[in-house]
């Protein structure tokens, strides 16, 4: 309990008999002089049994201070102390049988059964839920097995029973049984980069992305790829550096990130963050564009209305004008607490979350004009690196050391 403070506005709630004994006191005891060396004995005498007693003084301290404290209880009005707000129960922590460091990169279920999905991270993690993602177990593959390498399984996608999975060093991986069995396609030696997106686009069909900005696809079960883009990233930018890209002639050949959206246009970013790129169905190569902002970018994806988020590094969120691809993007005040946010993953045209370092949880209901913050993770030591909802009522956020989260709704 803080220290009780009196000041001439406040009024203190104590027992009746407290007060009446109070009462009966002098006013003048409350200011005590010091005894003249010549008063008398009984003058003394009497200055004591008008001041009061030390024990007295704190019983009637204690008294009041019991008496505030008691005052709800007893019917007596208080003032309103502010709160804070109250924690939201959106998620919950999922524990996985997984090794401490393994980072948690990408999660898909099997649309013909829902509650069959499976989770991928570093260090050759798999791992198998029956049951929506509620308990997992790692599951062994054995094609992609290997003693001389520690894989780095990016990406995982599922069209109907068939699905895909490729990671690093180059390695992909095909089911057509809902991911009963899985089978390893060879790749070729000479693949620009290293795999860090599939998609699966129908039957026997996929697109597959190198961080070189190198588009695959196939239609024939994975045995042939046709490249989408007729020229490298490096090329691309060697040829329009005249154009005023600024920091093309730092970009150092990869991406940082690169996402889909859902009719298959491409935004990705370059690696160190000063520009990004964008690619649509039956364009030649990659279109190169100035950073609209200052600082320099940490990732960038797709609302659910078709247009973009973008984030920048320190914890800054911006979304595009209008949809479609643009450069106009404005900014959106978060409550990052200068932690990068990291992801954004939209669960409505309305509602999404934005998730980041050391815990943060960001929630949105109007589109992304205002965002309040979750405080649901906070107590969790982990960056949480993606978002990813399965549908309005599947979601789930990864994160480092094996953190996932469960959207409950």
């Amino acid at each position: 309990m803080g220290a009780l403070r009196l000041t001439d506005h406040m009024t203190l709630l104590v027992r009746p008999s407290l007060l009446a004994s109070r009462s009966n006191r002098p006013s003048q005891a409350r200011f005590l002089t010091r005894a003249s060396s010549s008063s008398s004995s009984s003058s003394s005498s009497s200055r004591e049994s008008t001041q009061p007693s030390r024990r007295r003084i704190v019983a009637d301290a204690s008294a009041a201070a019991i008496s505030l404290s008691l005052a709800p209880l007893l019917g007596f009005d208080c003032p309103a102390r502010s709160e804070e707000p109250p924690l939201l129960a959106e998620w919950e922590r999922v524990y996985l049988p997984t090794d401490p460091g393994v980072v948690l990169l990408d999660i898909a279920f099997v649309p013909d059964d829902p509650s069959h999905g499976f989770l991928l991270g570093t260090r050759q993690t798999i791992l198998e839920t029956k049951d929506g993602g509620n308990t997992w177990a790692p599951r062994s593959i054995p094609s992609a097995e290997d003693e001389d390498f520690n894989y780095r399984f990016n990406s995982i996608s599922f069209k109907g029973k068939e699905g895909w999975i490729v990671g690093k060093p180059a390695i992909l991986l095909h089911t057509s049984n809902a991911g009963e069995s899985w089978e390893r396609i060879p790749l070729s030696a000479q693949l620009p980069g290293d795999m860090v997106y599939v998609k699966a686009t129908g039957e026997k069909s996929a697109e597959m992305v190198t961080d070189q900005g190198a588009i695959y696809v196939t239609s024939n079960r994975g045995y042939n790829w046709k490249a989408a883009v007729q020229e490298t990233v490096s090329a691309t930018l060697n040829r329009t550096v005249s154009s005023g890209i600024s920091g093309a002639s730092y970009y150092t050949g990869t991406f940082s990130t690169v996402n889909r959206s859902p009719d298959g246009n491409y935004v990705a970013v370059s690696s160190r963050g000063n520009f990004y790129l964008t690619w649509e169905p039956g364009q030649p190569y990659w279109q190169p564009h100035n950073r609209a902002v200052a600082r320099r970018i940490q990732n960038m994806g797709w609302r659910a209305d078709g247009g973009l988020w973008l984030l920048v590094r320190g914890g800054g969120l911006y979304l595009s004008r209008g949809t479609g691809l643009t450069e106009e993007f404005e900014e959106v005040p978060v409550q990052s607490r200068g932690f990068g946010i990291l992801d954004v993953g939209y669960r409505s045209k309305d509602e999404a979350w934005a998730a980041g370092g050391s815990g943060i949880l960001l929630r949105t209901t109007n589109g992304g004009k205002s965002w309040s913050r979750d405080k649901a993770a906070d107590n969790i030591a982990a960056n949480l690196y993606s978002v990813k909802f399965i549908d309005d009522k599947k979601g789930f956020v990864l994160g480092n050391d094996g953190v996932l989260l469960r959207y409950l709704g």
